[in-house]
């Protein structure tokens, strides 16, 4: 153990407190702030089915594949955040990201600012990857709207009563219930996720935070067409007479049709049917009984990690090669975001500079929040414009609609 304290490289240090990345050595302290902080309990663990030795090891693949950073008081963990390695599609171009997760702090511990250097250090660190953009969950919007994140998607939960299921349409393919190794509906998700602007692209370890902790009652349907291509599915669980929706994808109106049969069919075991839907676009006027209810919530934060990387890499809708915009990015966190940044067009390439502050026209002032929740479709800019979020000229509008793509982000992902 003497061994392992004196090989830790740390990055930080502040009396009693050190702050160093965290490896397999630490698995019993990582498990243990995790089930304190997000109020998991093993008891609860193994009441859905998990075995003791399943619920000690079932994050160890994150301390092998992520970045794990933490503050230790006298070698105890006393905060820490995990940095996924993910990739998103931005308008059909697919960029890497920092999935931020595990944003933990003892409460004896709070109040130090340890968080906030954590924070710090990872934004640096996915600058150092060349990370152009970060996502997280929030546990406190302000907070992290602090540390320059923004919302960027909504999560949209409906509850459908039994007598409100969509009567049965004609479809040429079936249902079929698979085992949830099944690649079927895995390669569904894939197909959909390079199509659909913000969905994230998931690997093998993304797949295994989608299954983590869920009980042994999951099951997973794939609709098949006639030629036994699979074309959508639903992950779901039926208890207490309500059919619980985990996930819904298709990739056409005919798949989603023949999914909604099938969960119809359901009708005599069930009383209603709840669920997400993160188009950002509600169902109801779908319905035929229109009387659903749906409730909206801010669901996923993105930021910008770079500026100018992202500026080039932004599938603008225009490329007008007569034509300059710059952006005059203000970030707290990143020195390296603040500035003027000058976008052009020559024969079909983005060009991104930095000038220097002495441009007049085509200017467009704004937070490092703003820019990410405008460049990702959630807010448009005239919308921003008027509630006072970006300053400019009322004539930039009409080019800043023009170029960014109208489409909102659809992230379901949890991790």
């Amino acid at each position: 153990m003497e061994n392992q304290k004196e090989n830790h490289k740390y990055l930080e240090t502040n009396g009693d407190y050190r702050m160093r990345e965290l490896d397999k050595s630490d698995l019993e302290q990582f498990n243990a702030l995790l089930q304190y902080a997000f109020q998991v309990t093993s008891y609860e663990l193994l009441q859905t089915g998990w075995e003791q030795d399943e619920i000690k090891y079932a994050k160890r693949p994150i301390l092998e594949a992520a970045y794990v950073l933490g503050w230790f008081y006298r070698e105890k963990l006393a905060s820490m955040i995990v940095v996924y390695s993910m990739k998103v599609n931005i308008h059909d171009n697919i960029m890497d990201m920092g999935g931020i997760t595990g944003v933990a702090t003892y409460p004896e511990y709070t109040g130090k600012g340890l968080i906030h250097s954590l924070m710090k250090r990872a934004i640096n660190y996915m600058h150092d990857q060349e990370f152009p953009i970060s996502f997280l969950y929030p546990y406190s919007i302000p907070f992290y709207r602090k540390m320059g994140w923004e919302i960027v998607s909504d999560k949209l939960s409906f509850t459908v009563k039994d007598t409100q299921l969509p009567k049965a349409r004609p479809v040429k393919g079936m249902v079929e219930r698979v085992s949830l190794e099944s690649e079927d509906y895995k390669n569904v998700y894939s197909y959909f996720a390079y199509q659909r602007h913000g969905a994230m692209i998931r690997d093998s370890l993304a797949w295994d935070e989608f299954w983590r902790w869920e009980n042994d009652d999951m099951i997973a349907a794939v609709y098949y067409n006639k030629e036994h291509k699979p074309l959508g599915y639903v992950v779901y669980y039926i208890a207490n007479e309500i059919f619980h929706i985990k996930e819904m994808v298709y990739l056409n109106i005919e798949a989603n049709y023949g999914l909604w049969n099938y969960i119809s069919a359901h009708f005599s075991m069930i009383t209603q049917v709840q669920g997400d839907n993160y188009s950002g676009e509600p169902m109801a006027y779908l319905f035929e009984d229109s009387e659903i209810t749906e409730t909206i919530s801010p669901y996923i934060m993105a930021r910008i990690i770079d500026v100018k990387d992202f500026l080039t890499e932004y599938p603008y809708q225009i490329q007008p090669e007569d034509f300059k915009i710059h952006f005059r990015v203000i970030d707290q966190m990143s020195s390296w975001n603040n500035g003027d940044f000058m976008v052009s067009w020559h024969n079909g390439e983005t060009i991104c500079e930095q000038v220097e502050d002495n441009q007049s026209i085509n200017v467009v002032e704004l937070s490092i929040n703003t820019l990410t929740t405008m460049l990702m479709g959630y807010k448009r800019p005239t919308y921003l414009y008027d509630h006072e979020k970006i300053q400019t000229e009322y004539y930039m509008l009409t080019w800043l609609e023009r170029l960014i793509p109208v489409e909102k982000p659809y992230f379901s992902d949890y991790f």
